[in-house]
């Protein structure tokens, strides 16, 4: 029998950086050959996935440029995330504005989280290379308003800013990997974008404590500008294919999607996020837990939240910003909860740590990122060999499991840390939960993307990362709580003659801290000051380590399957099982 010209071009090499010139079958069609029939006529999205993968996955110097941007792009991301990290200390005695330290990274995470679930239709319709620059723009006018700030309100706006452009950054980045590379080698260059963008969200608190203290915390954002540029100018300068088949962007195109897009969802979710947020923030700071105030925007929230639902369920159905029918797949819902609780555990421990170190053990802000390098390179060096080795065995499920046992050994470790706490360890305690979290870190995406089918992916992820964002988002603002109504507690048994607002207004400076004690005061008043402030700590970690605790039991749930490329005669599968 003569090949049929889909076998034919499966039979032959493709060139780096070049696309075989074999007719692609049409949306909806089914070529009456035999490489036709084993796809089967009804996955439609499944065919086009394996035809782009013999024909337009990109190679050499083209791949270089597209991974070179994606990485940047998702280094500053994360690197967003946890930089004002070691700056936050800082930037709340200029501001005069320790309450609002949750809000800080909170802000970004709900703006992000908010409109997450709607850039899995976006990446879905349109062009992805061309929606992942949209994002990125948003993303640097939003840095650009934070390095600019005059005030704590000011700042927390860039931040929204900058959070917005950020939902469609991760989600972006993993469905232009997924349309470059094959199946087969996504967890390796998956593995390599998160290793590298993890370098953004450990070193962040290396990199603000330098800036903080030898120039201005305002380069914190400054610095995002040039570094967006060259990756602009990467991705605007080379192909990179869809995942799937999409069509040109027109004003047609648009009015169809548009209406699709679940406006009315995200309308909803918007406010029951904002009072939830804002309930747990003024709780028992402004106002109390009992108040009409804060009630009201419990009761707001949770109304709110419950139209939300009925409206998801009842009326989308399938076109809901977070599907149904992709979270009741088990494989799915776990990762999603399983990266979730990564997310929250590893954001909470990168804005506190720096507070235990300046404020506890009085340091500055670079060497209090210094004092983080053991996690930051554990990690880095887990999250980059645990993706070599999935691809190596095919397994990710054993990673899954190691890192939960590490991260929730390290985080209880790390709540017991205190004022005289020796240096080997918190520098032991740092590397065990480093190398937890480095070995779970990407295994949700690698799992999704094994469960969906190729059109599915954008959404599948875009959930898993508004639960990500939305997850850390909220675990802040509470963690901010926590440490907030804590050491107001502890001040006025310990040290009762400094007030909780003087408290409030110094921020966790080590500097301030310690201005917080006249000269002529007993040695037993800073004492007392710097044990409220580890007790503090140690109560935010009894939260991270819960967090890393539901890392350990999703992780039984992500699935065991085998990630190593298949192939049946001479077309490529895909290597996941999915139906």
């Amino acid at each position: 029998m003569e090949p049929t010209p889909v076998a034919a071009a499966a039979t032959t090499p493709a060139v780096a950086g070049t696309t075989t010139p074999v007719p692609v079958q049409e949306k909806g069609s089914c070529a009456p050959s035999p490489a036709a029939t084993a796809e089967t006529c009804g996955d439609r999205d499944l065919a086009q996935e394996k035809t782009a993968e013999v024909l337009e996955y990109i190679t050499g110097l083209k791949l270089l440029a597209v991974m070179v941007a994606v990485v940047l792009a998702a280094f500053l991301m994360l690197l967003d995330i946890s930089i004002i990290s070691t700056a936050v200390p800082r930037i709340t005695s200029d501001f005069h504005s320790l309450p609002d330290v949750g809000w800080y990274a909170g802000a970004y995470q709900l703006a992000s989280s908010c409109l997450q679930p709607l850039t899995g239709r976006i990446y879905t319709e349109f062009s992805a290379k061309w929606t992942f620059l949209i994002f990125f723009l948003v993303f640097e006018v939003g840095s650009l308003i934070c390095g600019v700030a005059t005030s704590s309100p000011m700042f927390i706006g860039g931040r929204v800013i900058a959070g917005l452009g950020s939902s469609g950054l991760m989600n972006g980045a993993m469905t232009l990997v997924a349309g470059a590379v094959p199946l087969a080698k996504r967890p390796l260059y998956t593995g390599l974008v998160i290793g590298i963008a993890q370098v953004g969200l450990v070193c962040g608190p290396l990199i603000g404590g330098a800036l903080t203290e030898y120039s201005s915390w305002r380069w914190c954002f400054y610095i995002n500008l040039p570094i967006g540029g060259v990756t602009a100018a990467f991705l605007v300068m080379t192909h990179v294919p869809d995942i799937t088949e999409k069509p040109p962007f027109t004003l047609a195109l648009l009015r169809r999607v548009v209406p699709e897009l679940d406006l009315v969802g995200f309308v909803l979710f918007v406010p029951a996020a904002v009072m939830f947020l804002l309930a747990l923030q003024l709780g028992g700071q402004a106002y109390a837990w009992g108040s009409a105030q804060i009630v009201g925007l419990f009761c707001g929230a949770a109304a709110t939240a419950a139209v939300f639902v009925g409206w998801e369920w009842r009326v989308m159905g399938d076109r809901a910003m977070l599907p149904g029918h992709l979270l009741r797949q088990r494989v799915v819902l776990m990762s999603v909860v399983q990266g979730m609780f990564v997310m929250a555990s590893t954001t909470v421990a990168s804005f506190y740590l720096p507070i235990y170190f300046q404020g506890v053990k009085g340091v500055g802000p670079t060497l209090s990122g210094v004092y983080m390098l053991p996690s930051i390179l554990t990690q880095l060096l887990l999250v980059v060999v645990s993706g070599a080795l999935i691809s190596k065995i095919g397994y990710y499920l054993p990673f899954a499991v190691f890192g939960g046992v590490f991260n929730s050994i390290g985080s209880g470790l790390l709540s017991t840390l205190a004022p005289g706490t020796e240096t080997a360890k918190w520098v032991g305690y740092q590397i065990i939960t480093g190398a937890g979290r480095g070995a779970a870190m990407q295994i949700c995406i690698i799992a999704i993307q094994h469960a969906l089918q190729p059109a599915q992916i954008p959404v599948g992820m875009s959930a898993m990362i508004f639960a990500q964002n939305f997850s850390a988002a909220i675990l802040t603002v509470v963690s901010a709580t926590i440490f907030t109504h804590n050491l107001g507690a502890e001040i006025a048994v310990r040290a009762p003659s400094i007030s909780p607002e003087a408290v409030s207004a110094a921020g966790a400076s080590g500097a301030a801290v310690h201005a917080l004690v006249p000269p002529d005061s007993l040695p037993e008043v800073l004492e007392g000051v710097l044990q409220s402030y580890a007790d503090s700590f140690d109560r935010v970690f009894y939260l991270v380590t819960a967090c890393a605790v539901m890392t350990f039991v999703a992780a039984w749930g992500v699935g065991w399957k085998d990630t190593r490329q298949k192939k049946t005669g001479t077309v490529q599968q895909r290597g996941d099982g999915a139906a």
